[in-house]
């Protein structure tokens, strides 16, 4: 087995959930079921506006003291606690920041061995994405696995088509399913009602996505995230967002992905679509 190798996260914030209504609270609110929550499995889930786009995604765990802690971007974690206190009316529910624990993320080996007050889960997108870890010490949590950096992530994730929040997941733009959140385990179809619900199950219904995420392979210099992609005639395809080691994560049209397509300098032909698998659970 390879050395695992970790970073600590510091674009990640944590919000606590609790109370005694907060789990049946959230099952209304979020993509994926809550109820499938424990302390050795996360649960990875997004927020959408009423018209079924992504206004935040984050994953969701479960704390030493029985609240759900909500691991989502940082600088996305106080409008999050916002549009969750605007939900919560009369329910016996707290949202409250949890600066005191550290993210960090370690891959590519071995789960990395147990530190006392740490929390450690398998991150539930992919296996391949390894374990996210929760601690007061994160750099005390890595002890023994050999430094990474935010570069060796995003070319892990462009590898395995994985989008982030706040690049190729738009707030107020983009629709989950054609982001691929079926084949990461983020959205369950059978756990009933949630904001945006109705129109991601409408979606999921079509015979097939016409646009979506797909992995490109680019040569030359790769212009500035959420760069216009042109098709081989000269047609607006799409947009290119995350590029590493001559690959890259572009929103295009499928219609249009054939061919050579351009984006700034660069030179992008389609390497595979990342929305085909849609699961019936998440």
């Amino acid at each position: 087995m390879a050395e695992p190798t970790g970073m600590i996260d510091r674009g990640r914030a944590l919000l606590r959930v609790g109370g005694d209504d907060a789990r049946d609270w959230l099952q209304g609110l979020v993509t994926n079921d809550v109820r499938r929550l424990s302390r050795d499995q996360a649960v990875y889930a997004a927020m959408l506006t009423a018209q079924g786009k992504y206004l935040f995604d984050f994953f969701l765990v479960e704390g030493a003291d029985g609240a759900v802690l909500v691991d989502v971007a940082a600088d996305r974690a106080a409008a999050l606690a916002q549009r969750l206190v605007l939900y919560r009316l009369r329910r016996a529910v707290s949202v409250t920041p949890a600066p005191e624990i550290e993210v960090a993320l370690v891959w590519g080996g071995d789960a990395p061995a147990p530190v006392a007050g740490a929390l450690v889960v398998a991150d539930p997108r992919d296996a391949r994405l390894g374990w996210r870890l929760y601690a007061g010490d994160a750099a005390a949590a890595l002890s023994g696995v050999a430094p990474a950096d935010a570069a060796a992530r995003d070319a892990l994730r462009v590898a395995l088509g994985v989008p982030r929040g706040g690049v190729e997941l738009v707030p107020d733009d983009s629709y989950i399913l054609e982001a691929g959140f079926g084949r990461l385990n983020g959205v369950d179809f059978r756990k009933g009602c949630y904001v945006g619900q109705e129109v991601t199950a409408r979606m999921r219904h079509k015979t097939e996505l016409r646009k979506g995420l797909a992995r490109v392979r680019v040569e030359g210099a790769a212009p500035p995230p959420g760069a216009p992609v042109t098709s081989a005639d000269g047609k607006a395809a799409g947009a290119l967002y995350t590029v590493a080691g001559g690959a890259g994560l572009a929103h295009l049209r499928f219609d249009r992905a054939t061919g050579l397509m351009r984006a700034g300098e660069a030179t992008l032909t389609l390497a595979e679509t990342q929305t085909e698998t849609e699961t019936e659970t998440g």
